[in-house]
């Protein structure tokens, strides 16, 4: 039910829905965290009238959107810089694991839940706690919890981190840097990113995605703590389309004169997933979720965010 307490109509619902996808996909005035606001408005306030299709659709919409990204990635620039992000993202993950872990014991969180609240700050977001939940074997309300605080910190991070950006002077290479480690969805890195600049996007997107192939060894460490057998694990597929994608754009000089149409409609379709996630929110969702996980997850992504800021402002 909406967050006005009564049920709008479905006519209503799906006229407002349309006409915001076509606003979306056809007029130059929506950013990232406008997107994203539009679809809190439809899930919180009016209601989506599609919630099984946009649930599906903002997933795949979202990993053609970041196949489509990778057209804009030159591996020669992003190598100038790559090594210290590698080195920023590996030590953020393995310091963010320790440190959420011993906070969900200092909270009296269930091991499980504690587990995918980390690894979703830790890597990215609900992939990795979509990944981590069947390796130990994680209830249907632990990982809707964990999913439901880190959609609601990603919404946040989305219209924050630009701010901040602004208002200290990050370079491209800082913002991007510094986005790809402390968001937790793909989906809101790149938004942020993009809001930013390109070359804040460029290699933000590099990062997260290089990062996301952590969720392998993580999937089977996890696994080997809480003892779960057989295990299967893969590297999802629109990350190898993604680097296929940045590799012909790179080297293959025809596939350079139609990067920037994919490109626009990358960027499109990266709107309308942020639309289709924010309609995915419901107050279901939200009531879910009690207080001590989301301190927990809360706390946990602002130490990440300020100690990566700290670091990447002074030493990057």
């Amino acid at each position: 039910m909406p967050l006005s307490g009564y049920q709008i109509s479905t006519p209503i619902q799906k006229f407002v829905f349309v006409i915001l996808m076509l606003a979306l996909l056809f007029t130059p005035f929506f950013s990232s965290p406008l997107a994203l606001l539009a679809g809190l408005v439809v899930g919180l306030l009016i209601g989506n009238p599609f919630p099984a299709a946009s649930s599906k659709g903002s997933k795949y919409i979202l990993q053609a959107a970041v196949v489509g990204l990778g057209f804009g990635i030159n591996l020669y620039q992003v190598a100038e810089t790559g090594l210290s992000g590698l080195l920023y993202t590996f030590s953020s993950l393995a310091l963010t694991m320790l440190l959420g872990l011993g906070l969900g014991r200092a909270f009296g969180i269930a091991p499980k839940l504690t587990h995918l609240i980390s690894a979703g700050t830790a890597i990215c977001g609900g992939s990795a706690i979509a990944a981590v939940a069947p390796a130990i074997k994680a209830s249907s309300k632990e990982i809707s919890v964990a999913l439901g605080i880190v959609f609601i910190l990603n919404a946040l991070a989305l219209f924050i981190f630009p701010e901040v950006g602004h208002v200290l002077q990050l370079t491209q290479q800082q913002f991007g840097l510094w986005a790809a480690i402390a968001i937790h969805d793909t989906s809101s890195v790149v938004g942020a990113a993009t809001s930013y600049g390109d070359e804040a996007l460029q290699l933000a997107t590099t990062l997260k995605l290089t990062r996301a192939l952590w969720i392998v060894p993580l999937v089977l460490v996890s696994g080997f703590l809480f003892k779960t057998e057989g295990t299967k694990v893969s590297i999802p597929t629109f990350i190898l389309l993604f680097i296929l994608a940045s590799v012909l754009v790179t080297f293959v000089p025809v596939v350079k004169t139609v990067s920037p149409f994919i490109l626009l409609a990358a960027k499109k379709a990266l709107l309308l997933s942020l639309f289709l996630i924010g309609a995915n929110l419901n107050m279901e969702t939200i009531r879910s979720i009690s207080a001590k996980p989301f301190y927990h997850g809360f706390i946990l992504w602002v130490l990440v965010a300020l100690s990566s800021l700290l670091v990447i402002y002074f030493l990057g």
